[in-house]
């Protein structure tokens, strides 16, 4: 039986599309590169395959001053950026009695907890893990195997909802059930459509 959630943030608990194509277009223009086309930056985001840091700045490895531009422009905007999708908070609500809820977000701690706080969601999850907390984000498993060992969990109790390719990976490399939606930033044919399915979905694992 499923007792315990692990949630991604970007893309589905979180319309955060602008915050982080602007933030990435931020550093951009810092290094006198031109801006991306958002649809570009979201689809790379959610692209395993891609090299990331050659795509967006062309180097090898983030470097420490692409990180604090990324927070500066992250941190004085988030708060007109970013929204929660439709019936989200509703959602938490209604499975909370139900399960016990966590966070897995490639996404630094510092800009996390900006944006789960001014939403008003932060307090719903027991644990939440950020990508400069573990070795090596999703789709690396290790942040699923942190909170499995939060809530010392068997991994056929828990499982991950999230929109991307890099979710998806990470609930396969970790053995763990996932749910695939879709009214974020993927577009999957094979995906939840709504937030209401999601929560009837959850709701009937508990019937």
């Amino acid at each position: 039986m499923i007792n315990y959630l692990i949630f991604d943030m970007d893309g589905t608990l979180i319309d955060s599309s602008a915050i982080i194509s602007n933030s990435i277009n931020y550093v951009r223009s810092k290094l006198g590169l031109p801006p991306m086309d958002k649809k570009v930056i979201l689809e790379a985001v959610n692209d395993t395959s891609i090299h990331r840091p050659k795509f967006f700045y062309g180097v090898e490895e983030y470097e420490p001053k692409h990180v604090e531009w990324f927070r500066e422009y992250y941190a004085n905007n988030h708060h007109k950026e970013t929204l929660l999708y439709t019936g989200v908070k509703e959602l938490l609500e209604e499975i909370k009695p139900y399960f016990c809820l966590s966070l897995a977000t490639n996404a630094y701690r510092v800009s996390a907890e900006l944006i789960l706080k001014n939403l008003g969601i932060y307090d719903y999850f027991e644990i939440i893990v950020c990508g400069d907390e573990v070795a090596h984000p999703k789709p690396a498993p290790d942040m699923i195997f942190k909170i499995i060992d939060f809530f010392e969990c068997d991994k056929n109790e828990i499982m991950l909802i999230g929109d991307g390719k890099t979710d998806e990976e990470a609930a396969q490399a970790a053995s763990i059930g996932f749910l695939k939606v879709n009214w974020g930033w993927s577009e999957y044919e094979d995906a939840i459509k709504s937030v209401e399915e999601l929560k009837e979905i959850l709701l009937s694992l508990k019937a």
